[in-house]
């Protein structure tokens, strides 16, 4: 005669193959006793402290409560719940259509199982919106909402605790916790940056496949390299890089070209990443026509614009892979460190460089100076100092915007930093040790650069050859449209919406999404259906009018 357990597994089985397993190998231990609610369910409930019982759910309606409780959540569609309990709560969630996805985890996988044998729970087996995690590492859960969780098309994210569970394992819920946290930060700090700059990421791309040569030019093979940031430090370190300036492939981020050329030193390539048009300013002293330019697909085209050879690639826009799978592939330079110095090293790392020297990589400001002589502010402050507002002013101005200054001492001597230098420091020191190229930091003023051995040595990575684009980009922008044209409209959930999509509508959407974020940045509340068909409508609008000036 089959038991609760064994009907649960059986379900379970179906969506999740390997709980299902660990389950039934787990014997069901008593960790709970269950008593019976007046509405007739039964009820898990632990042991107290003094010997009686605490349990998990009402003892007169635990339906009524879980729908209660529920009733409570709003503009929330990411749900997490500690504990599974007897799962009231989250049968109700699973009764909306608003709430698209239910994470839960808990901790003790034989009293889950004794949990299962107790009540079948098939309601909640038998949603796709339903994933839950048993004895996870705050790393695994961290890394389950990255995957997961897309604030977009989801909303928000909310916590729901089992209290009296939660009080039995209070340590393990805690570090839960600060694995939700931790992918909520990374994902508010990418949702801020989508939201931002969406719009304008997906005009720029198109208009930049508009300029690629029908036959990109085969990258150059490094052997030494020397990567210049903008840090102060590079103003006392460019005698040493003038020394050895005829043994290395001189790469330049965007900010600091005018200051190499100030000093009569002309990189071999430039690199920018930066989509607004602010970027433009670096290049207003200049640059010689000869020196390619590395740019992520994404910037402005007016950057692109200011060389006769623009070398485009594939930053983290989902875009711009979808450009690369189904038009022509196009060199992969890691942006996700949010800086120009990271990617110009994730492209020496691209071009087979075996030993690369950082300079200006300050991640800091050295006795409160911002930006090494000859960036672009010098100029631009130059230009704007009166007689009320001295240069000095504007400078100090510019240091103490950041409300989060923090004074650091280094040795004699002192920097101050701000959390977003601090982290894109530590991005780069945890980069550094999963690439080929050995990285060699120049002594200067900043925040020294923390770099471990790699576990392995990696081997040396060869620049590839890409061929040219199977058609003209004019025709693969139309096809792109027509693909987005035919998108279907949502019906039901979303996460029924997303399992119905063919894996070529799952591709396209994606690439979407950066301008969705911005779309709902200017008018929220939007149902993630209303939300895919305005994005829908204006992705066709901007390529029309596109395509329509050609």
């Amino acid at each position: 005669m089959d038991t609760f357990l064994d009907t649960n597994l059986r379900a379970l089985a179906k969506t999740d193959p390997e709980l299902s397993a660990r389950l039934a190998a787990a014997a069901p231990v008593h960790r709970y006793r269950f008593v019976r609610s007046r509405s007739g369910e039964p009820i898990p409930a632990l042991g107290g402290p003094s010997g009686g019982i605490r349990p998990l759910h009402s003892l007169v309606d635990p339906v009524r409560e879980g729908r209660r409780l529920i009733s409570t959540v709003k503009d929330a569609g990411f749900l997490v719940f500690f504990g599974l309990g007897g799962g009231f709560a989250i049968t109700a969630a699973l009764e909306r259509e608003d709430i698209h996805h239910i994470l839960v985890v808990d901790y003790d996988i034989q009293g889950m199982a004794a949990l299962l044998n107790s009540k079948p729970y098939l309601a909640l087996w038998q949603d796709p919106r339903l994933h839950i995690l048993v004895d996870p590492s705050p790393a695994l859960i961290e890394q389950y909402i990255l995957e997961h969780y897309q604030p977009i098309l989801y909303g928000g994210i909310q916590v729901i605790p089992l209290r009296i569970r939660i009080d039995a394992e209070p340590e393990r819920f805690s570090a839960a916790g600060e694995g939700i946290n931790a992918a909520i930060r990374e994902i508010s700090g990418d949702y801020s940056v989508q939201a931002h700059f969406g719009a304008r990421w997906f005009s720029n791309i198109l208009r930049n496949l508009l300029r690629m040569k029908p036959v990109p030019d085969p990258l150059p093979e490094l052997n030494q390299a020397a990567i210049c940031a903008a840090g102060p430090s590079l103003d006392m370190q460019l005698p040493l890089l003038a020394k050895k300036r005829r043994s290395c492939f001189l790469i330049a981020t965007d900010t600091s070209l005018p200051s190499l050329l100030q000093a009569g030193l002309v990189p071999d390539a430039v690199v920018s990443i930066d989509c607004q048009h602010i970027s433009y300013y670096h290049f207003m002293q200049g640059l010689p026509g000869h020196i390619p330019l590395y740019l992520d697909v994404a910037s402005p085209p007016v950057v692109a614009s200011r060389t006769v050879d623009p070398r485009f690639f594939s930053g983290g826009h989902p875009l711009t892979r979808y450009v690369s799978q189904y038009w022509r592939p196009l060199p992969l330079v890691d942006t996700s460190g949010g800086n120009v110095t990271y990617a110009a090293l994730s492209l020496a790392d691209c071009l087979g460089a075996k030993q690369v020297e950082l300079y200006g990589a300050d991640f800091a400001y050295p006795l409160g100076r911002t930006y090494a002589r000859g960036t672009y502010l010098y100029p631009f402050f130059d230009a704007r100092q009166t007689r009320i507002a001295p240069l000095e002013a504007l400078w100090s101005a510019f240091l103490y915007r950041s409300p989060e200054l923090k004074r650091i001492a280094r040795g004699d001597a002192w920097y101050y930093e701000t959390p977003s230098l601090s982290r894109y420091r530590r991005l780069l020191e945890e980069k550094i040790p999963v690439l080929r190229s050995q990285v060699i930091p120049v002594e200067g003023l900043g925040a020294p650069l923390r770099i471990r051995k790699p576990e392995e040595v990696l081997p040396q990575s060869q620049p590839g050859t890409f061929p040219r684009a199977s058609i003209p980009a004019q025709d693969f922008i139309a096809a792109y449209r027509k693909k987005i044209w035919d998108l279907p409209p949502v019906t039901g959930t979303i996460q029924s919406y997303l399992q119905g999509l063919t894996e070529a509508q799952g591709l396209v959407l994606t690439t979407l999404l950066p301008l969705a974020a911005a779309i709902q940045h200017r008018t929220p509340f939007l149902s993630p259906g209303e939300l895919i068909a305005r994005v829908r409508n204006s992705c066709v609008q901007k390529i029309d009018a596109l395509l329509s000036r050609i």
